[in-house]
């Protein structure tokens, strides 16, 4: 039986980092893209940027495609919401990170829950499957006809995580999803026949840890495909992109995770 496992107000919360973009804006297959190159120019080794729901201007997620071209990756961010991401203001005003939310009254709470509701499934709808996923396939089908380009690999957050791992089904050559949402179990996973990372929190409460025991299982099968699956403690959704810098844990979580991938992707895209 399939487990649809759906959005909260997680999705709305999070740091905006400090730091300048150090890229370029290109249009490619009529999406806006933001481009980090590695310093010698080289796109052997390309990574497709799979963005959550604040999309491809979010500055965190451009900054850490700057740190995946300094370790030699030629990376892209395509807008695939085509200029209907969520509004950044909304960055953090609904769910703080967890030791805050933990102190949350039931007001409180009931208030983010309705925030949710009022943003969510409308943007949802806009940008389901049935319109995302071929944007999103036809984009790298795209840039692997760019000169130079060997491998390709796809990194998602969030919203994009779903995604990554879909790619992993095989237009892609190895993939990397951090706290993916609105994942299919075990749907999503069953397809997957390219080497596939996932990073999770084991306080994301968007995969509880039950699901997480079920994605295990679900990949543990694939005895001949390269995967991993690895729980970052007392990280909440979101903390690979939008952990806050002040907190010497939080900042570990998402260091890590960038090596996760950046280890990931240095052996199945070489």
């Amino acid at each position: 039986m399939s487990t649809g496992v759906g959005m909260s107000t997680c999705c709305l919360s999070g740091q905006v980092h400090d730091g300048t973009p150090a890229g370029k804006i290109e249009t490619i297959d009529n999406l806006q893209t933001y481009v980090a190159a590695p310093k010698d120019g080289s796109t052997a080794k390309t990574i497709v940027f799979l963005v959550d729901i604040f999309g491809w201007e979010f500055k965190n997620v451009r900054l850490l495609a700057d740190n995946y071209a300094k370790a030699g990756f030629y990376c892209y961010i395509p807008d695939v919401h085509q200029g209907d991401s969520i509004p950044l203001e909304l960055l953090n005003s609904v769910e703080p990170p967890l030791k805050t939310r933990e102190q949350l009254t039931m007001i409180d709470k009931t208030k983010a829950t309705a925030a949710v509701g009022v943003t969510l499934p409308p943007w949802l709808m806009k940008h389901r499957e049935a319109v995302s996923r071929p944007l999103i396939e036809s984009f790298i089908n795209t840039i692997r006809q760019v000169p130079g380009t060997s491998k390709v690999g796809a990194i998602g957050f969030c919203w994009g995580g779903r995604y990554a791992i879909l790619a992993a089904h095989g237009i892609v050559d190895a993939a990397y999803a951090c706290h993916p949402s609105l994942v299919d179990v075990p749907g999503d996973f069953e397809g997957v026949a390219k080497p596939l990372s996932l990073a999770v929190g084991d306080s994301d409460s968007l995969l509880d840890n039950g699901t997480v025991s079920q994605i295990q299982d679900i990949i543990a099968k694939k005895t001949e495909l390269p995967h991993e699956l690895r729980i970052y403690k007392d990280q909440v959704h979101g903390f690979a992109l939008r952990s806050d810098w002040s907190s010497e844990k939080d900042k570990k979580a998402m260091d890590d995770a960038e090596k996760q991938g950046v280890e990931w992707f240095n052996k199945y895209l070489a």
